[in-house]
């Protein structure tokens, strides 16, 4: 169990800790002159005398600072804790630091703690009377009400063995945290020792890190190293594994201690990803000294480290009149750097000069939007994303996600393994591509399929002679926001399922098809020679009719019985294109691009198939048309892009 001091400066925290375990926490020269916590101070006891190196039976105490301008130190160390040891002196009773660090308790979340009421054989048994009564009032309205206080001495040891016996025996009720999330640590401390290499100290946030494990160096400017743990002490002792809640001395091969930095992260290495901005749930002290507009600036403490954010509130009441001090309301914080933050993660807010705590919360979604940010559909999902339980949590995100979630980023988001995303996720439809996959409830799985073939129905009744719609094309009208992969795996369901067919590159639905009598047949293979003979430059209808001795209607009329059929492409009005040399024309599209940083010119594409500028603008507008490419730009620096797959392939 990790227990954190907390409390005003010179109340005697680290005095007690020495009485509790027979331990220093100070180490700097500067702690010792001035007789202050400047730094985070660390000491182990075992639990039980039998608990030998077990280093889980082993009580871990982090000592922090109390001054005021120490409490980014302060917050650094209380981050990680699984129970609080407020410290207030007896002779000065409540003070500031007091209330401001029970408020920073309260604020992370810690509802698991006791008062050492310190220095008792200074003062008379009616000032710690007096003294004990103001606690129990300082605590009712924090997570921390009703915890027991405790009068000792740290000098002539009074009162230290009940708050030791306390200590150990909520330590031994204590279950183990769960071991089903990724590992995080945030460094606090970083050295060299000889014949070991580097050392980073930290306390794990989550998950469980073992000896031998390869874990990911991560910062927020983009440093990432994949690092083996060559080994591990855990709570002060030498150890195979440590788990959340557990103070870590890490030895990391192949680096040098020099190259790391406070506040650095180890991670599991599938979850590095950072975020420069969050939504939370925000809640601000009553004691705050003003309310929070729209946009204005804090600096945001998370783990093991702070930025400077500009809080959008997303709540409309609160855009009208702002976060008043004691209310709670959902805010985007947009930060000036990016930080490492999961759902759950609890973080602190401070004035922008960082001298004033004005309230704190929980974050709900690491990832989310910058546009849309206030859409009720939006607040509905963050309201999902409050929900504690994880199993519960991530059902629910699933019901309320048309086009199904990522796998990948819900497993950041929520600091979950994958494969723990498939087991609190068992009646899910999970989808698995090359690119990446996708979760889809079953409504939202059938509702897509639904909307694909409405969409293929209205295009048909508009589009009777076209053979279909290509499928990137048919993603941008159903589901732009879709990956293709993801689309493509629908549409092979319903190819699947018969209710979708494809032709070609072309999908449609399977009663939009023509059948070709005999003479039919004949006629439309001596125009397909024609249009092959022609190659890129095919002749038009009325010259077609000509050749084949049809009227100009008829012979139309025919090519755009074909043309559903997906033997051949209309460019433009009266002008049809074999798919044998639609593919031929896509390749040179397609080497253009890969020559000229993805651009194709309408310039150089003329070149390659001859003719006049205008017959190769038509040709890349029908490619814009079908999704093959995209235009950009313009004037002389128009041209186009690759965005999709090419309406046809292959010679046949």
């Amino acid at each position: 169990m990790l227990i954190g001091t907390a409390g005003h400066i010179d109340h005697g925290k680290t005095t007690l800790l020495r009485a509790l375990t027979g331990i220093d926490t100070t180490h700097l020269p500067e702690e010792k002159a001035r007789g202050i916590t400047i730094e985070l101070g660390y000491a182990f006891a075992p639990l039980d005398e039998a608990a030998g190196v077990d280093a889980a039976r082993t009580l871990a105490f982090i000592d922090v600072p109390g001054h005021e301008r120490f409490i980014p130190t302060m917050l650094m160390g209380a981050s990680g804790i699984d129970f609080a040891l407020l410290v207030v002196a007896a002779d000065d009773g409540v003070m500031p630091q007091t209330r401001e660090h029970l408020a920073i308790l309260h604020l992370l979340g810690i509802a698991r703690g006791a008062v050492a009421l310190t220095k008792c054989d200074r003062v008379p048994p009616a000032r710690v009377a007096e003294v004990d009564a103001d606690i129990a009032a300082l605590l009712a309205p924090t997570s921390l009400a009703g915890s027991p206080v405790f009068a000792v001495s740290a000098l002539s040891g009074e009162g230290i063995e009940p708050l030791r016996e306390h200590l150990r025996a909520v330590a031994r009720e204590e279950s183990m945290q769960p071991a089903d999330a990724g590992f995080r640590l945030v460094v606090d401390r970083r050295f060299a020792l000889a014949g070991a290499g580097t050392i980073v100290t930290g306390t794990v946030h989550a998950g469980t890190v073992r000896s031998g494990d390869t874990v990911l160096l991560a910062r927020a400017d983009g440093l990432r190293r994949a690092l083996r743990v060559r080994g591990l002490r855990v709570n002060g002792r030498i150890s195979e594994s440590g788990s959340q809640g557990s103070r870590c001395a890490v030895n990391l091969a192949g680096i040098d201690y020099g190259e790391v930095e406070r506040g650095d992260w180890l991670l599991t290495p599938q979850a590095a990803r950072a975020t420069d901005r969050i939504d939370l749930r925000l809640q601000l002290l009553p004691d705050a000294p003003r309310k929070l507009g729209q946009w204005s600036s804090v600096t945001l403490h998370h783990a093991g480290g702070h930025v400077m954010a500009r809080l959008a509130l997303l709540d409309e009441a609160l855009e009208a009149g702002g976060l008043a001090p004691g209310a709670s309301g959902l805010v985007q914080a947009v930060c000036d750097r990016p930080l490492f933050a999961c759902c759950g993660d609890r973080i602190v807010i401070r004035d922008a000069a960082g001298s004033k705590t004005l309230g704190g919360g929980r974050v709900l979604d690491p990832f989310p939007p910058a546009r849309h940010r206030r859409r009720p559909e939006r607040l509905a999902m963050l309201a999902v994303l409050e929900t504690p339980e994880p199993a519960a949590r991530l059902a629910a995100l699933l019901e309320r996600a048309p086009l199904g979630l990522d796998p990948e980023e819900l497993a950041i988001a929520h600091n979950l393994p994958g494969a723990r995303i498939g087991e609190l996720l068992p009646d899910a439809r999970h989808v698995a591509t090359k690119a990446g996959g996708r979760i889809f409830s079953h409504a939202a799985w059938g509702a897509l399929g639904e909307s694909v073939l409405a969409r293929l129905a209205a295009h048909h009744e508009h589009f009777a002679d076209e053979p279909g719609v290509e499928r990137e094309r048919l993603r941008r009208m159903c589901a732009p926001q879709l990956p293709s992969a993801v689309f493509l795996s629908r549409l092979e369901a319903l190819l699947d399922d018969g209710r979708l067919v494809r032709m070609g590159s072309y999908w449609h639905m399977p009663t939009h098809t023509v059948e070709l009598g005999t003479a039919d047949r004949e006629r439309a293979d001596a125009m397909l020679a024609h249009l092959l003979a022609g190659e890129y430059d095919p002749p038009w209808v009325r010259d077609l009719a000509a050749l084949c001795a049809l009227e100009e209607g008829a012979t139309r009329s025919l090519l755009r019985r074909v043309a559903m059929r997906g033997e051949i492409f209309q460019v433009v009005r009266d002008l049809f294109y074999p798919c044998v040399t639609v593919a031929r024309l896509s390749a040179i599209a397609t080497e253009l691009a890969a020559a000229n940083e993805g651009r194709i010119r309408a310039a150089d594409f003329r070149d390659r198939i001859g003719g006049g500028r205008k017959r190769a603008i038509q040709i890349l507008e029908f490619f814009d048309r079908v999704g093959f490419t995209r235009r950009v730009g313009a004037g002389h620096r128009l041209a186009h892009v690759l965005r999709g797959e090419p309406p046809a392939w292959g010679e046949n």
